[in-house]
């Protein structure tokens, strides 16, 4: 698809009729050829926004597929760098991909559900590039709980995003097509696959879990900005 090393058509529709996390793990030895692969300059962006060289103990990329962001994040940490993803196919990828990555922090992958993340108060930095169309409406507290917790005082949230296409544009009505499509195909498919473009803002529970916490706090305003697609890079600050 797009590239000559890339998956074929019917590659993606057999992805696309399984789960997600099967989906991923059938697509994984081609992803760095689709598109669907974070761009080296999105990635430079983000990374910028973090710091300079060994200038932070730990970071935690969610969702880090086959590790594009965490190659970058291992020069900044002193540390360790973890990559958490459900699909074991991509992680496999990842530990080839990072085998020569700059830096000295060690690397740990670590398969796990971006719902629930086995961390506590363990990293500086959590960052997480083109995974949130796989966080549904109903889900966004707990993923945001999650990185909150996750983060030491003073931590911070850094991901990736783009502007929402505008409603007369191509790209706002193939976003809109392919999630009707998805919807479709979930509403008879099951398991479901998840992946969503160009989500709008939706509404929130009234009682989400660690509501008080700072970070939170920061992480629901950036992960608000995401979905109304307003920001290019998002930072959101922790602590207590």
């Amino acid at each position: 698809m797009y590239h000559p090393e890339g998956p074929a058509f019917l590659e993606l529709m057999r992805q696309a009729l399984v789960s997600t996390e099967r989906g991923y793990d059938l697509i994984a030895p081609k992803f760095d050829h689709t598109p669907f692969r974070t761009p080296e300059p999105v990635l430079d962006a983000m990374i910028s926004e973090i710091s300079g060289p060994r200038s932070i103990g730990s970071a935690l990329d969610v969702c880090c597929g086959t590790g594009a962001a965490m190659r970058h994040l291992r020069a900044l940490c002193k540390e360790r760098v973890i990559g958490l993803d459900f699909s074991q196919g991509m992680l496999d990828e990842a530990r080839l991909r990072l085998a020569n990555a700059p830096g000295d922090a060690a690397m740990e992958l670590v398969r796990g559900d971006a719902l629930a993340l086995p961390f506590d108060a363990e990293v500086d930095v959590v960052t997480c590039v083109g995974a949130f169309g796989h966080i549904v409406a109903e889900d966004e507290d707990r993923f945001v709980a999650g990185i909150a917790r996750a983060l030491r005082p003073g931590g911070r949230f850094v991901f990736a995003t783009g502007e929402m296409p505008r409603r007369t544009s191509p790209g706002w009505w193939a976003a809109r097509t392919f999630n009707g499509v998805m919807r479709v195909r979930n509403a008879l498919l099951k398991p479901e696959f998840v992946m969503y473009y160009c989500a709008s803002r939706r509404r929130r529970s009234s009682k989400p879990a660690h509501r008080d916490h700072p970070a939170r706090r920061m992480a629901i305003g950036a992960k608000r900005r995401f979905l109304s697609g307003s920001v290019s890079v998002g930072t959101s600050v922790g602590g207590e």
